[in-house]
């Protein structure tokens, strides 16, 4: 699995933290999707998928291996 965010779709609904925190989180200044990591381990996939589909605008993409 592979993640990309597109900043300038984000809105900073922080979202995809509270889904999958270990591999999202927000910049302070303005809230904006940070991504920790773009090839997460395995056992967050779920979690990630989760996230992706929770995010309002769309800014995460996942591509599945």
């Amino acid at each position: 699995m592979k993640l990309t965010v597109d900043h300038g779709k984000c809105v900073a609904s922080g979202q995809c933290v509270m889904a999958a925190g270990d591999v999202f989180d927000q910049r302070e200044e303005d809230g904006l999707v940070v991504l920790l990591t773009e090839d997460p381990p395995a056992a967050l996939a779920d979690d990630v998928r989760h996230a992706a589909a929770l995010c309002p605008s769309s800014a995460i993409t996942v591509v599945e291996d």
